[in-house]
């Protein structure tokens, strides 16, 4: 159930489509008794439209959600696995193609590459079913496989979970399917904006892993505010990123994260700031 009210809702309170409505409303309304009001719709519509385009909203959305979270130093101890969220692939194009769709998340998985070479004892587990309202012959983590695959990838140490549809799935079937021992260290590599929420969703479901943030739609500096002219880029970059702020509240009210706005946990905050002096 909450998976279909979550998929329904976001249609509605998506920032863009609200503009959208509030002008689609207000037009609708010029041609009635209620002109005024809907005067007043269309034009509180336009202006958000605006605001959302060309202005820095959406960094100052973003920014906090993409800071939040650090990588790791390189130095780190090689960890006993990597857990990679799904997300970055188009399922469906991907199979009818007979090839690998990526959208603009691609870097979850070539990071995991990345991080599979660097450290070849580690497991490799992907997460990631079908996002789709109706059920899918499809998932990600088939065409993960067969990405994989191709990189070269041993499938003695690959673990693909195929059931997930939102991140609360991803946490509760991965650490079903990688039966994390105490002590054991597992990073998480997700988009950096998509990291707090999946960090107290781990935390929750009694998986903690070490959050290796990749796929920044973001400098990381609050310097850069100005004015921006590629409005479908940053209507984009609002979306996402009132999808994870909506997405925090939502989870935290259902008990399915640990905080309202994670943050890291001490040990490794003191351990990247190094000891005082």
């Amino acid at each position: 159930m909450f998976f279909l009210v979550s998929k329904i809702g976001e249609f509605f309170v998506t920032p863009a489509h609200l503009a959208l409505f509030l002008i689609a409303i207000g037009v609708a309304l010029l041609f009635t008794r209620f002109a005024k009001t809907g005067r007043a719709l269309a034009a509180a519509g336009t202006l958000a439209l605006f605001a959302m385009s060309f202005s820095p909203l959406a960094i100052y959305l973003a920014l906090p959600l993409e800071n939040r979270f650090a990588r790791p130093d390189a130095d780190m101890p090689a960890p006993d696995g990597i857990v990679v969220l799904g997300g970055a692939f188009d399922e469906n194009i991907s199979m009818a193609r007979g090839g690998v769709a990526f959208n603009d998340a691609a870097e979850r998985l070539t990071a995991a590459v990345e991080l599979s070479r660097r450290y070849p004892q580690a497991r490799l587990l992907f997460s990631g079913g079908s996002a789709a309202l109706r059920d899918s012959p499809y998932s990600e983590a088939l065409v993960a496989g067969r990405f994989f695959e191709r990189m070269g990838v041993d499938p003695a140490r690959l673990i693909l979970e195929d059931k997930s549809r939102n991140t609360f799935e991803n946490a509760v079937f991965a650490r079903e399917m990688a039966a994390p021992k105490p002590g054991e260290r597992w990073l998480l590599v997700t988009s950096a904006m998509h990291m707090p929420r999946s960090v107290g969703i781990f935390r929750r479901v009694g998986f903690p892993a070490i959050p290796y943030p990749v796929n920044y739609r973001t400098g990381g500096s609050w310097s850069k505010l100005t004015l921006h002219r590629n409005a479908p880029d940053m209507l984009r970059l609002v979306d996402l990123a009132a999808h994870e702020w909506i997405g925090l509240v939502a989870y935290r009210l259902t008990g399915k994260t640990d905080a309202l706005f994670p943050a890291p946990e001490p040990s490794l905050r003191a351990e990247r700031s190094g000891p005082e002096p």
